[in-house]
Parts: structure tokens; C-alpha cells; sequence
């Protein structure tokens, strides 16, 4: 996503500098904008993930943002990554403190409440999320961390290398043995692919 600056502010740097060196002088319109564009994708990461309480851990991470954005150094993909690793942390620790594993809840639980409601569309999607979800506990926590920080934090190889803390080369086989083990999945059930 490519950051924007509000009406007015010069563009002597690029716009996510500028963003960024607002959001540490502590301007409001910057840490707005910053958790505007994250913070969806990590409230869907960690609800994939069977975070219990995905607002709090969401703040958290923003919260930590706020904490160490003044050390942070890096471009816009960068900093991306930084967030979820502060994410990603933050889910350990409720894991930890909870001493539970993860039971997965569904997808739509963070969603705004429509004003109308389809009762077509609204089974349709239920039965989409519980499908979704029913993969995701078959695979191994590994994979399933690699595939959601691709596909819902959209983060490159690279990128979720270090918010796992393992190589490229094992992230490439993670998501590979991951999408080799949702094939199987849907190939057992009779899923056309």
C-alpha cells in the first residue's frame, strides 16, 4: 500500500519517511494513518491465528510500535515486518500466559456489523470462515504461521523470516510443505482445484 501524506505537508522525502518521522515527532494524523493500514491485517493475523483477545493484542502491538519507533530503522516493507514481529510476539506471550494452544475463531467475529443482513450471503460466508479455519487446524503450526503471514499480512519470504526467526530457505519449504499439505486436504475431500 503506498502511503499518502495529508493536503499540505512538503514531500521533500519520500512518503513513508515523512510518515514516519511524523509519527515519531508524536503527530496524531501520522499514528492514525499507521494503525489505519496495519492494524486490520493484524487483528486478521492474529484472529487466524485463535488469538483470544485480538483487540488487546492489536493494541499491544501498537503500543509497542509506539515504544520503539524512535529505534526503529528500515523502508516501508521493513517496517512492515517490524509490526508483525511485535505482533507475533505479543501472540506468543498470550499463549504463554494462557497455557493454551490456539483454537482458531472465526473470521468474520472482528467485522462490522452490515445494517442489512443477507441471510444467503451470511451462511455462504459461515460456511467459507468454518472451512478456512477447519484447514488451518489440520496443518502444522509452522506452516500455518508461514501461510497466514503470506496471505493475510501479505509479507514476502524475506519478511517473515525474521518475524519468525528462521531462514528464507526454511520459510520457502514451510510454505511449500504447506500448500502441498492443503492440496492433499482438498484432493481427500473431492475439491476440484
Amino acid at each position: 500500500m503506498a502511503t499518502t501524506l495529508p493536503p499540505g505537508r512538503a514531500r521533500d522525502t519520500s512518503a513513508f519517511d515523512a510518515l514516519l518521522l511524523a509519527a515519531r515527532d508524536g503527530a496524531p494524523w501520522a499514528w492514525e494513518h499507521l494503525y489505519t493500514w496495519l492494524a486490520p491485517a493484524v487483528a486478521g493475523y492474529l484472529r487466524a491465528q485463535g488469538a483470544r483477545e485480538v483487540d488487546d493484542l492489536t493494541s499491544e502491538t501498537f503500543l509497542g510500535v509506539l515504544r520503539g519507533i524512535a529505534r526503529f530503522r528500515g523502508d516501508e516493507g521493513q517496517f512492515r515486518s517490524w509490526v508483525f514481529v511485535i505482533a507475533h510476539r505479543r501472540l506468543q506471550d498470550e499463549r504463554r500466559r494462557l497455557g493454551a494452544r490456539p483454537t482458531p475463531v472465526a473470521l468474520e467475529d472482528g467485522e462490522a456489523t452490515r445494517a442489512e443482513a443477507d441471510a444467503e450471503n451470511d451462511a455462504l460466508c459461515k460456511l467459507a470462515t468454518d472451512r478456512v479455519r477447519a484447514v488451518c487446524e489440520r496443518l502444522a503450526p509452522d506452516q500455518r504461521d508461514v501461510l497466514l503471514l503470506r496471505l493475510i499480512a501479505d509479507l514476502t519470504v524475506d519478511q517473515i523470516a525474521m518475524v519468525l526467526g528462521k531462514t528464507p530457505g526454511a520459510v520457502k519449504a514451510l510454505q511449500r510443505r504447506g500448500f502441498d499439505a492443503v492440496r492433499r486436504i482438498f484432493e481427500l475431500e473431492g475439491v476440484p482445484l
